[in-house]
C-alpha cells in the first residue's frame, strides 16, 4: 500500500480534486491522507472543510496556518507558519508523495516542506502563465519542486519541459473542471434558486473577481470599475462569487458585502460549493471577471466570458472569451457585446481547448506507474531542449 498526501488550501482547489480523491480512496492499494489548510478552516471564508466533510470524504489532519490578515507580510508569516506545521506533519506520516493542484503561496510553503522531506510531489497545473499575478511566478517553482506533472494542454507540457523538466514526468491530462461538469449532476434552476434562498427573475451573470497581486494596490480601482457597470445593468442579477485569502482581498469582499446591501438586484456568497456554483454557471447569461473559472470551465457551457484586466494574461482562451481592460468604458463594452445573440451564439459552439472530461483517470494511472512500480528517483536530471542551450 502506497500513502498518498493531498493538500487542499481552498474551495475551488478542493472542487477540482475531489474526483482524484474519491477514486484513489475507493482502491485498496491507496492510503489517502487528505490535508485541509489555508482557507478552509477560516470562518471569515466560510469555514469550507464542512463541504469536504459533507461529501462523505475523510480529512486525515486540519492544519492551522492562516494569518488573519492580508497585507505581503501576513501572507510570508502564513507560509512561514505552513512551513513549520507541514514539516511536522510530514515527519511523523512519511508519505510515499505529495499530491498538489495550482499556483497558490500556501501550495508552495507545503511544498517546500515536502521537498526537504525527500517526499516526490506531483503537481497539477504546471505550464500556465498568468501575468498579473504573483501566481505566475509560485506556479513555476512549483514545477521546479515536483517530481510528476500533469498538464492541462500540450502547449503547457512543452513549457514545463522547457523549464527542464524531463519529457517522460509531464503528462496532458486535461483540465479536471471539464470532468466535473460533464459527470457531475446539476440543478435545474428552481433548484438552485432554493439551494440560494433567492429568485433569479432576470438574466444574471456569475462574478468572481481576484486580486491583482501584480499591479501595485489596483485590485480596488479595477473592482469599484467592474461595480459601477453592475449598477447600469439593473436588467440583470449579479452572484458574486468573494475573493480568495490573497493580499487585499479582503478589501474586495468588503466591497462586494456594500454593493450587495445597496443593490437588490445581487446577492454574494463565500463559497458556492462545486454542485452550485456549476449549475449556476449552466444557467447564467454571462461569467464576469477574471477567475480562470472563465476560462476553463465556462466555454464547456456555451457561456460568455467577460476576462477583465491582465491577471489570466497568457492563458489558452477559447472563441468565447473577452479580454477587456480594466475600466468602465471596456467592461461595459464588452458585457454588451457578449450578451449580444451573435456572440451568444458563437459562444455555444465553442469547443474547449482544455480537454474532454476523462482527467482523474489519467492522473491515477501515471500514479499507480511510477509509484507502485517503484520508478520515482529525486536526482532529476535537467533536460535541456534541443538547440535552446547551445
Amino acid at each position: 500500500m502506497k500513502t498518498i498526501c493531498i493538500l487542499t488550501a481552498t474551495r475551488a482547489e478542493y472542487g477540482l480534486l475531489k474526483p482524484i480523491i474519491v477514486k484513489l480512496q475507493e482502491e485498496a492499494a491507496w492510503n489517502v491522507r487528505l490535508v485541509v489548510t489555508g482557507a478552509h478552516l477560516s470562518p471569515e471564508f466560510g469555514l469550507t472543510y464542512k463541504e469536504i466533510e459533507e461529501d462523505g470524504i475523510s480529512i486525515d489532519e486540519k492544519i492551522e496556518m492562516l494569518v488573519s490578515a492580508d497585507t505581503p507580510a501576513a501572507v510570508s508569516k502564513s507560509m512561514g507558519l505552513a512551513m513549520i506545521s507541514f514539516a511536522d506533519y510530514f515527519a511523523r506520516v512519511q508519505p510515499d508523495m505529495l499530491l498538489v493542484l495550482g499556483d497558490r503561496y500556501e501550495t508552495l510553503a507545503v511544498c517546500m516542506a515536502a521537498m526537504n522531506a525527500r517526499i516526490p510531489i506531483a503537481h497539477l497545473y504546471g505550464g500556465e502563465t498568468t501575468e498579473g499575478a504573483v501566481d505566475e511566478s509560485i506556479r513555476h517553482a512549483i514545477t521546479k519542486l515536483s517530481y510528476l506533472h500533469f498538464t492541462s494542454t500540450e502547449s503547457y507540457r512543452r513549457r514545463v519541459i522547457q523549464l527542464g523538466e524531463e519529457p517522460d514526468r509531464v503528462f496532458t491530462v486535461g483540465a479536471i473542471g471539464i470532468e466535473n461538469i460533464l459527470h457531475h449532476p446539476l440543478m435545474d434552476k428552481q433548484a438552485l434558486e432554493e439551494s440560494l434562498a433567492y429568485r433569479l427573475e432576470k438574466p444574471f451573470a456569475l462574478v468572481t473577481f481576484h486580486p491583482v497581486t501584480l499591479e501595485n494596490d489596483e485590485s480596488a480601482n479595477q473592482f469599484q470599475a467592474l461595480l459601477d457597470v453592475c449598477a447600469n445593468f439593473p436588467d440583470m442579477q449579479f452572484i458574486f462569487t468573494k475573493a480568495n485569502a490573497d493580499t487585499n482581498g479582503r478589501i474586495i469582499n468588503e466591497m462586494i458585502d456594500a454593493y450587495v446591501t445597496a443593490h437588490e438586484h445581487a446577492i454574494a456568497f463565500t463559497s458556492l460549493g462545486m454542485p452550485r456554483y456549476l449549475s449556476a454557471l449552466k444557467h447564467c447569461q454571462l461569467v464576469v471577471g477574471n477567475s480562470s473559472s472563465g476560462l476553463l470551465e465556462a466555454p464547456s457551457f456555451g457561456i460568455p466570458t467577460v476576462n477583465i484586466g491582465d491577471r489570466q494574461k497568457g492563458r489558452l482562451q477559447a472563441p468565447s472569451v473577452i479580454t477587456c481592460e480594466p475600466t468602465v468604458e471596456a467592461i461595459t463594452e464588452a458585457m454588451h457585446t457578449a450578451l449580444s445573440a451573435a456572440f451568444r451564439e458563437q459562444a455555444k459552439q465553442t469547443v474547449n481547448p482544455y480537454g474532454n472530461g476523462h482527467t482523474s483517470n489519467k492522473i491515477i494511472a501515471v500514479l499507480k506507474e511510477f509509484l507502485m512500480d517503484d520508478r520515482i528517483d529525486l536526482k532529476k536530471r535537467f533536460y535541456d531542449v534541443e538547440g535552446e542551450n547551445q
